[in-house]
């Protein structure tokens, strides 16, 4: 029998249903990633196909965007519209529509003047304030974006303002990838998959960072970043942090869950790498898993949906 779920701690059955197993909900992609709940619907990348997908309780997936530009991660901004990371263009932006491609509003493309690398993950503080990721993993090779020359010259995170200003926020990273805020967003988890080179060289160097650090956050300045946790075995790519300071990443053998010292408290088994998680369906619990060219589905065993919205569900 198939074992998709290993426990460390009693909790982790309060919070996962240990006796359904993850339904693959999508499958026969390239390499899937972001995936953000809204309005009942599921959207996701396929990075090296260049689309856009989204699926639906009951219907299989299908193409919402057929030209993303190679887009990575994804999540909501304050209003509730989806803010994207694309390797391809380069750039930051906002869609208030995810299916049109004329609400398109862009949020950053370059620093200094010049280009960013290819941003790769993002996430949206309650005053309005975008953080994302830019390692060169989109112009490292033609599998994730388009290749090129690195005009920063460094991976650096950024930090938007709602008007326009853009600042480095941690320049000391190898490749910082997936990266969340802590619940009360006095805190900054960021992953540093440095130990991968990127699509086209899956190839894992452990003596390269494969952890994620964590940061103290003042205002729009952070401090600190010491390590938090190691992952094993794989990197860090995407993860969330749940209303109850539970961090949940990516990591080679599925998704693995830790609590705010960085103790795993169990894991979802996947059968290849996965990439990345969000959390949603109908009470906001549910996790839904990007994992090379598969989509999963995993119940959540809360069974109050009002108590799971408030204590359970992904700061953005």
């Amino acid at each position: 029998m198939d074992v998709f779920f290993e426990s460390f701690d009693a909790s982790f059955a309060d919070m996962v249903d240990i006796n359904r197993p993850p339904e693959r909900i999508a499958r026969g992609c390239t390499w899937t990633e972001g995936p953000v709940w809204l309005n009942d619907t599921l959207y996701f990348n396929d990075i090296p196909a260049k689309r856009m997908m989204k699926w639906r309780a009951g219907q299989q997936a299908q193409v919402a965007l057929p030209n993303s530009e190679f887009a990575n991660g994804n999540t909501l901004d304050i209003g509730g519209h989806m803010v994207s990371c694309e390797h391809g263009g380069r750039r930051v932006i906002r869609r208030r529509d995810p299916e049109d491609v004329k609400s398109v509003e862009l949020i950053a493309d370059s620093y200094q003047g010049k280009k960013l690398n290819s941003p790769n993950d993002v996430v949206v503080k309650s005053d309005g304030t975008v953080w994302f990721t830019d390692p060169p993993y989109g112009i490292n090779s033609d599998i994730e974006g388009y290749p090129a020359e690195s005009e920063i010259g460094s991976c650096y995170v950024f930090c938007v303002t709602p008007d326009g200003a853009i600042t480095a926020v941690a320049t000391d990273f190898d490749k910082p990838n997936g990266l969340a805020f802590s619940p009360d967003e006095s805190q900054l988890y960021i992953a540093d998959s440095g130990a991968i080179r990127g699509a086209s060289f899956p190839e894992i160097d452990y003596t390269l960072p494969h952890h994620i650090r964590v940061f103290d956050v003042n205002g729009t300045s952070l401090s600190g970043g010491r390590v938090f946790v190691e992952i094993m075995p794989g990197v860090p790519d995407g993860f969330r942090v749940d209303h109850e300071g539970l961090i949940w990443t990516s990591a080679l053998d599925g998704i693995h869950c830790l609590d705010t010292a960085g103790q795993c408290l169990g894991k979802i088994k996947l059968p290849a790498q996965t990439s990345n998680i969000c959390f949603g369906g109908a009470s906001g619990t549910d996790m839904f898993i990007t994992s090379s060219d598969s989509v999963w589905w995993v119940r959540s065993s809360r069974t109050d949906a009002a108590q799971a919205r408030t204590s359970f569900t992904q700061t953005q």
